[in-house]
């Protein structure tokens, strides 16, 4: 049997694959994170109660209303953004002007609410997700089995985090956005509607983990807690990449799974804290992140 470092090559390869999956949730999820923080300047605590509700959305359009995976897939994610756009104009509107401490702490409590209405009304013992028939079954790949779903969450999650970053980064739609960001009253000048521009990137910011969320739904069981247990660890994501990096919470995210996978096989008690023992080392030497940029 093939080995790699002294581990049979299938015991490794499955766990760099188990560690690339939740690196592609940890990068939707710092994705949208780093959307919200760069567009708006909200720390905004609720977003792992926010990926629950996509989970249970579609787990109740599955369960309560027959609506299959793939209408899932688009009315999870809107349902999600609606809740944030009513989040946005009720609450986070008036808070834009004061410190940080005061969205995270709104929106901590919002994620604390969120996370016990569920809990109250479905317990915490998780419900499973039925996988659809296309996914079920892996693909053969000679020194392993990668499972079909989760070689589904690989590339569709890839190809929305480099499509959110392209649009941002490099569009019209984009650049309006971080002008509005820098100067909102020179943009609302030129007869953009700055509050509703705001409005909409808070959105899709939640509609992104509401997706994260149902793409999540068959891999893990859907319960009221799967939200609290991933955000400390998106947050560091974050941090390491650089508070509001789009592009270096893409990365960081997907690079942080490969390194917390390959830390199960060599090192399986350091597992669950070596993203923040590199958190702790890059804010040493590099307090914006590695790509945040210095003020």
């Amino acid at each position: 049997m093939t080995e790699i470092f002294g581990i049979p090559i299938q015991a490794f390869m499955g766990q760099l694959t188990i560690g690339l999956v939740n690196g592609c949730f940890y990068a939707m999820l710092s994705l949208g994170l780093a959307v919200i923080f760069g567009m708006l300047n909200v720390v905004n605590f609720a977003h792992g109660a926010l990926y629950m509700m996509g989970a249970f959305f579609s787990w109740m359009l599955l369960n309560y209303a027959g609506v299959n995976y793939w209408f899932a897939l688009i009315l999870a994610p809107i349902g999600v953004a609606i809740v944030g756009v009513i989040i946005e104009k009720t609450m986070l509107r008036w808070l834009y002007q004061l410190d940080h401490l005061y969205g995270l702490l709104l929106t901590f409590g919002l994620a604390l609410i969120f996370e016990g209405i569920f809990r109250h009304n479905y317990g915490s013992s998780g419900q499973p997700y039925e996988l659809p028939d296309i996914f079920r079954g892996a693909f053969d790949l000679g020194f392993m089995f990668l499972p079909k779903y989760r070689a589904w969450v690989v590339v569709m999650s890839i190809v929305v985090c480099f499509a959110t970053w392209y649009i941002i980064e490099k569009t019209r739609l984009g650049a309006y956005l971080r002008a509005g960001t820098e100067n909102p009253k020179l943009v609302q000048a030129f007869g953009i509607n700055v509050p509703l521009m705001v409005t909409l990137t808070y959105a899709f910011g939640v509609g992104l983990a509401g997706f994260a969320g149902v793409m999540a739904a068959p891999v893990y069981l859907v319960n009221p807690t799967m939200g609290s247990g991933i955000i400390i660890v998106v947050f560091a994501v974050v941090v390491i990449g650089g508070m509001g990096s789009i592009l270096g919470s893409i990365i960081t995210g997907l690079a942080l799974g490969l390194v917390e996978g390959l830390t199960k096989v060599f090192y399986p008690e350091a597992s669950s804290t070596v993203v923040f023992i590199i958190m702790a080392i890059v804010l040493l030497i590099r307090p914006a992140g590695l790509f945040g940029r210095e003020k």
